[in-house]
Formats: structure tokens, C-alpha cells, sequence
């Protein structure tokens, strides 16, 4: 592959940026084939952030379309949020989240994510969880990303139905639920 001019490694870089803020310097570097110093002053030319500030902004917009749930109530960053639709947040786990003597990520961390994100989606002032029914598929370890995404798949009187699905950084399936909520007038 032939190595791309700065102008064109950069107007690319730009362009993978803007439509998905979730990228490494590392793997820029790796997708481009230069070091990461190459990737942080063409971040720093054109005004880019690094990934924490990108999704902290990312995050700080969504936080006040969020009805039924306050923001800092969502296990995990707040990406994407078009309420009555989907969702998008995402949890950095650490060491304290683990049982110690497997050093997995603990189950209720996983579930409050998907559940919080579930709620933060649904279009009503007040809901109840009224039916859970959720999978643990792989384990988690520590200091990996997980990207949940809720969708409402149906509100059918005054029940509202959200599948959540979340993925490691490696883009493999954790996890999987369907809930139903009861709005509460």
C-alpha cells in the first residue's frame, strides 16, 4: 500500500473522526502505518482532541435529552441518545468492579448499564422495569470498553419495550437483554 501525503492522511483521518469519535491513536497509527507522534500532531493541526475529551463532549451534549432517568444516573458515558429510539454509552471497567478471586467484572455492573441505558431511552417522564430477561454471554475483564446499545423496539399501552445489546472493544456480544417498562402516570 502506498503511503498517503499528510494532506491525505489527514483529510482521512478527519473524515474516520467525524464519523466515529471511539478511535485510538493507536489505532490510527496502525490503520495509516505511522507512529502514533504522527497521529497526535495531525490531531493537534487540525484541532482534534484526544479520545477522553471527544467523548466527554460527546457525552455532555446528550445528557440533558434524557427524561425518565437524571444523566449521572447512566452506568457508563452517554454517546448517543435520541429518545423514543436508541442509545449509545459506554463503560470503562477497572479492578474494582472484579470478584477477586476471578477477576471478571462483576454481573450487576453490566446489568445496570443496559438497564440505566434502557431507561434513558424511553420516551415518558416515569417508568417501572416490569420483565428483565437477560443473557451474560462472555466474561468481562477489567480495563475493557464496553459499548452498549439500547433500541425501543415497541410502546404498546403504555409498555415499553427496549432490547440492549453490549460489546467488548473487540466488537464481540457480552451481553443481551429485553425489557419491558411500565410508564407509571
Amino acid at each position: 500500500m502506498k503511503k498517503k501525503s499528510k494532506k491525505e492522511r489527514q483529510k482521512e483521518l478527519l473524515e474516520m473522526l467525524e464519523k466515529d469519535c471511539f478511535y485510538t491513536d493507536e489505532e490510527l497509527a496502525s490503520y495509516f502505518e505511522v507512529s502514533i507522534q504522527t497521529i497526535r500532531l495531525d490531531r493537534l493541526q487540525l484541532g482534534i482532541p484526544e479520545l477522553r475529551e471527544r467523548v466527554k463532549n460527546l457525552a455532555e451534549s446528550n445528557l440533558d435529552k434524557v427524561k425518565t432517568i437524571k444523566g449521572k444516573e447512566i452506568l457508563g458515558e452517554l454517546i448517543t441518545l435520541e429518545v423514543g429510539s436508541l442509545g449509545i454509552s459506554i463503560l470503562e471497567t477497572t479492578e474494582d468492579m472484579t470478584y477477586s478471586k476471578t477477576n471478571i467484572i462483576k454481573g450487576h455492573y453490566i446489568f445496570a448499564q443496559a438497564e440505566s441505558l434502557a431507561m434513558a431511552v424511553i420516551d415518558a417522564p416515569v417508568v417501572l422495569m416490569g420483565v428483565a430477561n437477560i443473557k451474560n454471554i462472555d466474561p468481562v475483564r477489567p480495563n475493557d470498553r464496553l459499548i452498549a446499545k439500547a433500541e425501543v423496539v415497541r410502546v404498546r399501552n403504555k409498555k415499553h419495550y427496549v432490547h440492549v445489546k453490549i460489546n467488548n472493544k473487540n466488537h464481540m456480544q457480552v451481553f443481551r437483554g429485553k425489557f419491558i417498562f411500565d410508564e407509571i402516570s
